[in-house]
């Protein structure tokens, strides 16, 4: 995505099972868990530039002792930067006291952050600010040990307004207006309600206090609570929290939306948004690590116990394709064939817009996260090339062996053109100077593009469209082709997302752009007044029984048609260069990824009914020249 656009949050969890006294005999380090959250997190540092944080609970404290460590980042590195303090604590507490590196219990008791139940975040921010108090995890404090929460994840709740005004009424007062406060405080709420509840019961026994705070641990229903706080919200959603005593959960959307994958074996379960990182992080085979399945539950009690139970129960499964094509690491192995085949699925375009001319075009890709899905087009390329060879040699008997040496001598031409460059940062704000830097943000391999050539470039989506026009055209017009083809992997991305990604408005969106110009070149723009009023008219309606209504700005057009205008719209800067920008088709999508099918972004259909509130308020937004978010 050569587009500038924030996305996904990333989650681990780990729980170790055995005392730490193993880990130190068996690895060699008391420090097992940690070492593995920073992999775990690095892994998945994709999913967040913004923040990070790390918190642990230590398991059988004696009161007194401290038994939750919390850290966070906003820094440039903020994996590194909370790792590295964590790193610099405990070298503190080992230089003033060595005996601690034998002594696991006295190290367990003294040093911070060494724990037994651990929980990462990496934050890409949508919603909020950055300073380190937006940052996950979040910490719900309490006295009473059960009642401590502390909670981190990847999701949007497109009702938080209303779940806001639902703690309200029962009398708390949320000190934030965030969706992470508000589910914690949902949480908190039944978690609240039932320890006291069970402590209410326990009390008609004649039991120590001891014994009443363990039968509490041995009691709460984690399902429960979670089923309880999850009836009202509508999102995409991966959220892990921890309680003050040892239990852990990590509980999924019931569509599937946002992703999770868990592996347990007798030493530690781990959580997270990404199955590699869990591969990479603990040296595993991908058959043992598992999906959690939508609506479903992880819970870890505090005495080692896991169970999955469904929490929520499961809908269509809409699991985001955009995942797949882009914010997901490229090194998962189903994701990784799945972005070749989308590179190859839109090569007959190409190929059809070329003249079938290879000899005189030359392939390559911006940004890197479009290499997989060149890989695959040159796969495409080659297997034609291989067909026409045949062909050719078969067809045409008592060809020399000149003639034969040249029809096997046609390959595709593969080269590197951009090469981005990190140094450039674009510090001035004057339109004017900010975009001569913008434009040179890509360097450029001169000399190996000729003037009778066509330039083929792949790139996993388009949102925007500011990049391309702005810097990448720009830079490939002086190479001075003869054509140039921008081929996006993803189809044209028409609808705002409110499960976690930052496109929460529809007139940054090209092809959206792309559809007014079109209806106001026929004349149509009554259409844009009538759907801004159809709009108006379904926010009345409850949430169920909504439709997406913007979909009718789209309707009067074909595909082909909005990538038209979209071509005319990004290139008409360059007044002597043929451009052609093609995308992938919605049918090609679901071929290459068809465990995936949540594709709203693409064709407005969402899957809860929250998303058609949001699309229409967004619609609504643009109309009246709102610039506020529309969930």
């Amino acid at each position: 995505m050569s587009d500038a656009i924030k996305h996904e949050c990333g989650i681990g969890h780990i729980r170790l099972l055995k005392p730490l006294e193993f880990y130190k005999k068996k690895y060699g380090s008391s420090f097992y868990g940690i070492n593995k959250m920073y992999l775990l997190m690095e892994k998945q540092h994709n999913r967040g530039q913004d923040g990070a944080g790390f918190a642990s609970i230590k398991l059988d404290v004696e009161p007194g002792k401290r038994f939750i460590s919390r850290i966070r980042s906003t820094e440039k590195q903020p994996i590194q930067d909370v790792f590295s303090k964590i790193n610099e604590r405990i070298n503190k507490e080992l230089k003033s006291d060595p005996s601690l590196t034998e002594n696991i219990e006295k190290l367990k008791s003294k040093v911070p952050y060494v724990g037994e139940v651990l929980l990462g975040h990496v934050r890409y921010g949508t919603f909020g600010g950055n300073s380190v108090e937006n940052v996950h995890p979040f910490l719900r404090r309490n006295n009473w040990m059960h009642r401590n929460l502390i909670l981190a994840g990847n999701f949007n709740m497109t009702n938080s307004k209303e779940l806001f005004e639902s703690l309200v009424e029962i009398g708390q007062h949320p000190k934030e207006y965030t969706d992470t406060v508000i589910i914690m405080e949902e949480i908190g709420h039944f978690l609240d309600n039932s320890v006291r509840k069970i402590r209410k019961d326990l009390k008609k026994i004649e039991l120590s206090k001891d014994e009443i705070t363990k039968k509490i641990s041995k009691k709460l229903d984690v399902f429960k609570i979670l089923r309880k706080a999850s009836k009202k919200w509508d999102g995409g959603y991966v959220i892990g929290g921890l309680l003050g005593h040892g239990d852990s959960f990590v509980v999924r959307d019931p569509n599937g939306i946002r992703p999770a994958f868990y592996y347990k074996d007798d030493e530690v379960v781990v959580v997270a948004s990404e199955r590699p990182a869990i591969q990479t992080a603990f040296n595993v085979d991908i058959s043992k690590i598992n999906e959690l399945n939508s609506g479903d539950a992880i819970v870890i009690k505090s005495n080692g116990e896991v169970t999955i139970k469904n929490v929520t129960k499961a809908k269509e499964n809409k699991s985001c394709s955009f995942e797949r094509i882009y914010f997901s690491r490229g090194n998962d192995a189903s994701i990784y064939q799945e972005r070749k085949e989308l590179g190859k699925l839109i090569m007959p375009a190409v190929l059809k817009e070329i003249g079938f001319n290879i000899k005189n075009t030359v392939f390559s890709y911006i940004p890197n996260t479009a290499e997989t899905s060149f890989y695959g087009m040159i796969e495409s390329v080659e297997e034609y090339l291989n067909s026409r060879k045949s062909e050719e040699i078969i067809g045409k008997k008592g060809l020399s062996e000149v003639a034969i040496k040249e029809i096997l001598s046609v390959r595709p031409r593969i080269e590197k053109i951009a090469v981005k460059d990190v140094k450039l940062r674009t510090f001035i704000t004057e339109d004017n100077s900010r975009d001569d830097l913008v434009e040179h943000v890509y360097d450029i391999t001169y000399g190996v593009v000729k003037k009778k050539d066509t330039l083929v470039i792949i790139d996993d989506s388009i949102v925007r469209g500011t990049t391309l026009k702005k810097s990448i055209l720009k830079m490939l017009d002086r190479l001075d082709p003869k054509k140039i083809i921008i081929v996006s992997s993803a189809p044209q991305i028409r609808y705002p997302d409110c499960y976690g990604i930052d496109m929460a408005n529809l007139e940054s969106l090209i092809a959206f752009n792309a559809a007014l110009e079109l209806l106001k070149e026929l004349g149509k723009n009554s259409l844009i007044k009538e759907v801004y009023e159809n709009c108006k008219s379904e926010l009345e309606l409850e949430d169920g029984k909504m439709e997406n209504k913007v979909k009718a700005i789209y309707d009067p057009f074909t595909a082909d048609e909005v990538s038209n205008k979209i071509t005319e719209l990004l290139s008409s800067h360059l007044e002597k260069r043929d451009v052609k920008i093609i995308f992938q088709t919605i049918e090609n999508l679901h071929k290459a990824c068809p465990t995936s099918t949540g594709d709203w972004y693409f064709t407005g259909n969402y899957p809860t009914p929250g998303g058609n509130r949001v699309v229409n308020t967004a619609f609504i937004n643009f109309y009246e020249g709102n610039k506020k978010r529309a969930y």
